[in-house]
């Protein structure tokens, strides 16, 4: 679509379902970090990268270990490698270029998400959050892991031991816990079953900050922003919240140092609170206060101005998007099919969402056209209008005044190597290279079953067979099987019972066999070409292949 005749007065969010993605049962998403490579987990253990410029399959990463349905799929920073977290309570970590697996891990507990660490370009640790225990920092290449605190205690110095596995309150032992990196991974922010979002350092495995969630609820997910400034939550209480991070992005460890040492006169769950108030304020809530849905899978736009949430009700499609205003702005409602998980494109106004029955679906923007972009006095008529023209409308005017000549020296030279920064991606390194494209493999047709070994086809069938000239073999059924193409044969395909295809022969005239009983008293001898037939004399045979070729 070209820009200049978008209308700029549409808003940057998908409002239609411009196409599907179909392979297996795709389970969940993730985008690379340019948008140009979509990862899918399906429910056979696969996991399938979508070309998302031309929609084609681009590489399929299949595990003989796996055989459980994918969990959650995760790119590196620079697209070179992918995490899979499985149900059998697998971590594979994969090559995306070669197709080869690094590493497999196996964990206590299935992980319902699984993250690497976006500060490294090639990761070795990842974030983990299983299903009935603790979030974990693994080692994918040592296997080791680290339970990271998700309470902090009602009194001391704050500081929670990772072995620690149950609340001070008495509640059960854990519920499947959020967390996620901040957007250099020096912190990790975990909401916990009691409404609380506790700032962790994973090297020193210690909880520097808690910020209290209004209402208490479970927080069923936390994600940060593509820019690091903004904090999104999804609770029990069905309502999601957006933090403003007032952290600064990079050293953002040393910086709750700095905080620490102000609040020195102040002790355990106070002190932490008062840390949590400098890190993180609460900026929005979004809820539907009239159907008062759960809300799955939130996230932000790739510019952070919009935020988007899957409804999470069985039997419904729907994906709200708000401004980060907290006006609600579009619902868009798909077929009936439960939603399991969706993504924004970094990029584009773009949103592709998974249903239960595996599809993937891309909701694009309805783009209007603004032709009178091309010329300042062009206008647009709503209706055709009778249009009267002056009269000196179509005069000639002699030429008062020369063109204005172009400020523009031709003589320059053109840059066409130096890339300009774009704004979007700030943070790239350039000496680093990036994955954006896969080589295409086409992938071969498969070759029909066809029948072996046709050594002559000169010989004339004994009249022992089906009485026709034509060639037959026996297949690999014990049917024969008909080799040669003539005019007088139904073109139609039977399927046999075991899977092959044979032509129907029609049964020959009369003619034809009196033709063929003269043959065999009296072989014919080549002519090399037919010659032409008057007064029903038949022509000679080309070939004893082609004997069914016969014209009356």
């Amino acid at each position: 679509m070209n820009a200049p005749i978008i209308d700029p007065l549409q808003g940057d969010f998908p409002e239609v379902i411009e196409e599907y993605l179909e392979h297996g049962v795709m389970k969940c998403i993730a985008f690379n970090r340019r948008g140009t490579l979509l990862a899918a987990g399906c429910s056979d253990g696969n996991c399938v990268i979508w070309d998302f410029e031309t929609r084609g399959i681009a590489k399929e990463l299949r595990d003989k270990e796996c055989n459980a349905a994918i969990t959650s799929v995760c790119w590196s920073k620079y697209g070179h490698r992918i995490l899979v977290s499985a149900a059998d309570k697998s971590l594979t970590l994969w090559d995306v270029v070669s197709g080869e697996r690094i590493t497999r891990t196996i964990l206590q507990q299935t992980p319902l998400q699984a993250r690497l660490h976006p500060g490294s370009s090639t990761p070795s640790l990842c974030l983990a959050c299983p299903l009935s225990s603790a979030p974990m920092i693994v080692d994918l290449t040592t296997g080791s892991t680290t339970v990271l605190p998700v309470s902090v205690p009602d009194a001391g110095n704050g500081l929670v031991p990772a072995s620690r596995n149950k609340f001070s309150d008495g509640t059960p032992p854990f519920t499947p816990t959020a967390a996620c990196f901040n957007k250099y991974g020096d912190l990790v922010y975990v909401g916990n079953s009691k409404g609380e979002i506790l700032i962790i350092d994973y090297k020193t495995i210690q909880v520097h900050a808690m910020v209290p969630v209004t209402g208490g609820a479970v927080i069923k997910n936390i994600v940060f922003s593509r820019n690091g400034q903004y904090l999104l939550t999804n609770s029990n209480d069905r309502t999601l919240r957006i933090y403003e991070n007032l952290l600064p992005l990079k050293d953002g460890r040393r910086a709750l140092d700095d905080l620490e040492a102000t609040h020195k006169e102040l002790n355990g769950v106070e002190k932490l609170k008062a840390v949590g108030s400098k890190c993180l304020t609460l900026f929005r809530d979004f809820q539907d206060s009239v159907t008062k849905v759960h809300w799955k899978a939130p996230c932000f736009s790739g510019d952070g101005e919009w935020v988007v949430g899957g409804c999470a009700s069985k039997g419904e499609h729907k994906i709200y998007i708000w401004d980060r205003a907290g006006h609600l702005v579009k619902i868009l409602e798909g077929p009936k099919e439960a939603l399991i998980d969706l993504a924004w494109h970094p990029v584009h106004p773009i949103v592709v969402s998974v249903s239960l029955t595996g599809l993937v679906y891309i909701w694009a923007k309805d783009y209007t056209e603004n032709w009178s972009a091309f010329a300042p006095d062009f206008k647009e008529l709503e209706e055709n209008e009778e249009y009267v023209e002056r009269e000196d409308e179509f005069d000639l005017v002699p030429e008062t005044e020369k063109v204005k000549e172009s400020d523009v020296n031709e003589d320059d030279e053109v840059d066409i190597v130096t890339l300009e920064k774009d704004s979007a991606f700030s943070d790239s390194d350039m000496s680093q290279d990036e994955l954006c494209f896969l080589p295409a493999i086409p992938s071969p047709d498969v070759p029909e079953q066809q029948d072996k070994g046709v050594e002559s086809s000169s010989k004339l069938v004994d009249s022992n067979h089906s009485g026709s000239p034509l060639s037959e073999e026996a297949g690999p059924n014990g049917r024969a099987t008909n080799h040669a193409s003539s005019p007088l044969e139904d073109n139609s395909i039977a399927d046999d019972a075991g899977g092959s295809r044979m032509k129907r022969k029609r049964k020959p005239s009369e003619k034809i066999l009196e033709l063929q009983a003269e043959k065999v008293k009296k072989p014919l001898k080549p002519s090399g070409r037919l010659s032409k037939v008057k007064n029903k004399s038949v022509a000679d045979l080309d070939n004893a292949e082609d004997n069914s070729n016969l014209y009356i």
